[in-house]
């Protein structure tokens, strides 16, 4: 990106910064935000952007480091107890297997409880297996038995899952390998100290450090900010092109969404001990400034479809270059760029509507780099010393990680599951659901695997419980079975590709491929599960080739494709039939689910206002809204990924009004997290606005749950329009932001009516609100004294129809001015623009909704007005009053 060349008085002012943030300082070694954290940017941060807190990576050097330990000891004891040494090492690499990919706690007691206790249900059930292996029926049934005690322990955590797979995979080892009744004294020994390697060499190569994890996150969330900065600018420079760089942009701000909910999600674990005001602090600091990133990219990709002055887009240009490249130690450095850039929009040369509408968004790029300053310098103060502000209530956790991810679609479709239950025997339905799907599908998967392949049928029950853990949905059921059949098929050719080129004979290269494999594999499952049956497949391969000629092989890996697939669609026509869970409902559920947060937060936002004294935690109910989504999207994913918009209107204009109305959520919990104390005759009115939302949120999540037509939305947005003009003569910082809170709760208003429209809700306006005495009355706490009142007025009923709009422009310098009036609608259309002649104005055939009235005047600044139109009728009269240029700001 090639930037023009600044002026001497330009770089000088963006390069001053205060000394303070120029003094380094000495970092406590229990920070939640160290300076590491914020500093230069550093060649391996790519690794953060693509794997925040390095899960992945830390996942693959765990299989790593188990694998190498667990065919060690295996290896090791065969000869120390005079067994075969492929025999100790099956035993030593299952072990090793299962305990990488199973056993990822964050607690040195916690990993030591679960890594020693894998022997006891692996060798306890090896003995019934050898005894069971001549008998071929009771071996069949055994393993039905086994795959349905696996989704009983399953439901009693991790370690009850652990167990489970263990009980089954001994099962399937007994099978495989034919362990002889005589040998498995012998092989619990292996099986013991391959426990005890592997618990020595995981803590003291993969020692569980959840605060290094937490901290690394917020690396990520520094690259990631940065990012979003850098593709800022590439989208103004002239000589780039815009539509990639907004892309890049908005892959940034998903990435920096989805790192700040994991970021929210580790401050819950009780193992990081961050103290909870100091986690509610951080909480509130990474929200902001997430907020003010989500600002900039959006007034950016507004800005770059109009023709920007060059002056300005210089300094705006240089001001998100600063902004990319400060790291948190000199944040006060985005000040002066902010500051530059308002001065060059203010002065900006005054022309048409789009000019002004340039500057207004320069100005909101620098209002929110000084909002993006001020959370990121509180962030590293915190970082630095113990927190002198104390939060007004301690952190409490609004996402929850699963495995260390983001749930999906797993807490919808436990809550659809617990709604099955009822009385009598339906009681039991959440808790018997999947063990019975398991039962038929074992009972039918086992007998189709042994006529396809009699050898080694167990591949079709492997099949039936790899499509039952970690699914919920038919839908994410055939995506898995997708993406192992392509997995198998690119395992299959490097894997025999391998194979050849190693050659028999070479254990230690054959060992060093599986054990790549198993680790590339560990380190991918995150991203894509087909990556991972492709390491595990390539892993296979290489054992195989161990028993099975090389030209049998590819009979051999077909036969294990067909038998896995088979067992796979068994499974998943199983969850069908028996007691089945439709995608459909998980869907509504987890929109159910979305609406419940944004209740929470409407609920948590009149307190507020209304008991200033009250505990809220606005910006965590928002957050929780953010994951709800998240959970939306994971429902919502196709089976097949196709180009936007193919799927139909329906699930994509959802998800979009819901991330529109996320981000209004997120914006009213930041400016609405104001300290006030209204008078009573207020906060009736604010208690009636939020009261008709709730009421309107919780039709829409009946609605939605039900799939029934009917249901009213009372849109409030023209009330809100009306208070909005009470407050109109207010200033002051605290006013600023409670007008915004209301623009911005007027807006998830419309973006939540619009989803009730699609659905064939009514839509009416708010009805018999209380009004507001005229006269003066005070606000306390705020800064808003002499307030003067208004009506706050409700249509009675929705009505069609169109009004005239007639009135003056007026200042005190020039009596009458001259004035272009842009009107806009709720929805952002513009849907008049007019000019006055003689200081007057006519708009034409508005029809009833809520409006702004854009006045734009070459010796004034522009200026905003609300209006409300109730209904068809006489004329309406609004006069308008500019201030004089020297005022504003």
């Amino acid at each position: 990106m090639s930037t023009p060349p600044l002026s001497s008085a330009t770089a000088s002012d963006l390069s001053g910064t205060s000394s303070a943030s120029d003094t380094p300082r000495e970092t406590p070694k229990d920070s939640l935000a160290p300076g590491r954290v914020g500093g230069p940017r550093r060649w391996w941060d790519w690794v953060l952007a693509v794997d925040p807190g390095l899960g992945q990576i830390q996942a693959a050097w765990r299989t790593l480091v188990s694998m190498i330990t667990a065919l060690a000891a295996g290896y090791g004891m065969s000869h120390a107890v005079g067994l075969p040494p492929m025999l100790g090492m099956t035993v030593g690499g299952v072990l090793g297997l299962v305990g990488s990919f199973l056993i990822a706690e964050n607690t040195p007691a916690r990993l030591a409880r679960a890594v020693l206790w894998m022997p006891v249900p692996f060798c306890a059930v090896l003995p019934l297996s050898a005894w069971l292996h001549p008998h071929r029926l009771l071996s069949l049934c055994l393993l039905v038995v086994a795959l349905v005690l696996m989704m009983v322990l399953a439901r009693f955590g991790p370690l009850g899952l652990l167990t489970g797979i263990l009980v089954f995979v001994a099962l399937v080892v007994g099978e495989m390998a034919a362990v002889p009744l005589s040998e498995c004294g012998r092989l619990f020994v292996i099986s013991v100290v391959t426990s005890v390697a592997l618990l020595a060499a995981r803590l003291l190569l993969c020692y569980p450090m959840p605060r290094e994890d937490l901290l690394r996150t917020q690396r990520a969330f520094v690259v990631e900010a940065r990012r979003i900065a850098d593709a800022a600018a590439t989208a103004l420079d002239p000589d780039a092109d815009p539509a990639v760089a907004i892309k890049r942009m908005r892959r940034a701000l998903r990435r920096l969404n989805i790192t700040t909910l994991i970021i929210d999600g580790r401050l819950a674990q009780p193992e990081v001990a961050a103290d909870p005001e100091a986690a509610e602090l951080l909480h509130q600091y990474l929200f902001d400034a997430e907020l003010a990133l989500q600002g900039i990219g959006e007034t950016v990709q507004k800005m770059s479809r109009h023709q920007v002055p060059s002056a300005l887009r210089e300094t705006m240009v240089v001001g998100l270059t600063i902004t990319r490249d400060t790291h948190l130690g000199r944040a006060d450095a985005l000040r002066p760029a902010a500051e530059l850039i308002r001065g060059h929009a203010a002065n900006t040369p005054r022309g048409t509507d789009q000019d002004e509408e340039v500057r207004a968004l320069a100005r909101r790029v620098g209002d929110l780099l000084d909002s993006l300053a001020d959370s990121l310098a509180s962030w590293l103060r915190l970082g630095w010393n113990t927190p002198t502000t104390r939060a007004k209530v301690p952190f409490q956790p609004s996402v929850v990680l699963e495995n260390g991810r983001l749930p999906e679609a797993g807490p919808a479709a436990r809550r659809v599951v617990s709604a099955q239950s009822g009385p009598g025997l339906r009681r039991a339905v959440p808790a018997w659901r999947a063990p019975l799907q398991a039962a038929a599908a074992g009972a039918i998967a086992l007998p189709i695997a042994d006529a396809v392949n009699p050898e080694r049928y167990y591949w079709g029950i492997i099949g039936a419980m790899v499509a039952m853990l970690g699914t919920n949905t038919t839908h994410e059921r055939l995506r898995k079975l997708a993406h192992r059949v392509v997995g198998t098929l690119a395992g299959a050719v490097i894997g025999i590709a391998l194979l050849r080129l190693i050659g028999p004979g070479h254990i230690h290269w054959t060992l060093l491929v599986i054990v790549a494999g198993l680790s590339l594999g560990a380190a991918c499952v995150q991203r894509r599960y087909t990556y991972m049956v492709t390491g595990l497949v390539v892993a296979l391969v290489q054992l195989y080739g161990f028993v099975t000629p090389y030209d049998e092989m590819d009979r051999l890996l077909a036969d294990r494709l067909i038998d896995n697939a088979l067992g796979m669609l068994v499974a998943t026509l199983c969850t069908v039939l028996i007691f089945p869970v439709s995608t459909r409902k998980i869907s509504r559920e987890a929109a159910h689910g979305y609406l419940s947060a944004l209740e929470e937060l409407i609920g948590r936002l009149t307190e507020r206002w209304t008991d200033p004294e009250a505990p809220v935690r606005l910006r965590g109910a928002a957050r929780a809204v953010e994951a709800a989504l998240h959970q939306m999207k994971s429902v919502h994913q196709p089976l097949v990924r196709m180009p936007r918009g193919t799927r139909g209107r329906g699930a994509d204009n959802l998800l979009g009004l819901l991330a529109t109305a996320t981000r209004h959520a997120g914006s009213l919990a930041a400016a609405a997290d104001i300290d006030i104390d209204p008078a009573p005759r207020l906060r009736t009115e604010v208690e009636h606005i939020t009261q008709v939302l709730t009421t309107s949120v919780r039709a829409l999540g009946r609605q939605i749950t039900t799939g029934e037509d009917g249901g009213t939305w009372v849109r409030i947005s023209p009330a809100i329009s009306e208070l909005k003009a009470v407050l109109d003569s207010a200033v002051g910082p605290r006013a600023d932001r409670l007008h915004k809170a209301l623009c911005e709760l007027a807006a998830l208003d419309e973006v939540l009516a619009s989803i009730a429209q699609d659905r064939g809700m009514t839509v009416t306006t708010s009805t018999a609100a209380p009004t507001v005495a005229v006269g003066t009355r005070p606000l306390h706490g705020t800064g808003l004294a002499g307030t003067p009142a208004g009506a706050l007025r409700a249509a009675d009923r929705a009505v069609d129809g169109t009004v005239t709009v007639q009135g003056s422009v007026r200042c005190p310098e020039h009596g009458s001015c001259e004035a272009r009036i842009t009107v806009v609608d709720s929805r952002g259309k513009r849907r008049a623009q007019v000019q006055t002649a003689g200081g007057r104005y006519t708009v034409t055939r508005l029809a009833p909704g809520a409006y702004t009235l854009v006045v734009s005047s070459p010796a004034h600044p522009p200026r905003a007005e609300s209006l409300l139109v109730y209904q068809p009728g006489p004329d309406l009269h609004r006069d308008i009053t500019l201030a004089p240029e020297e005022s504003e700001g």
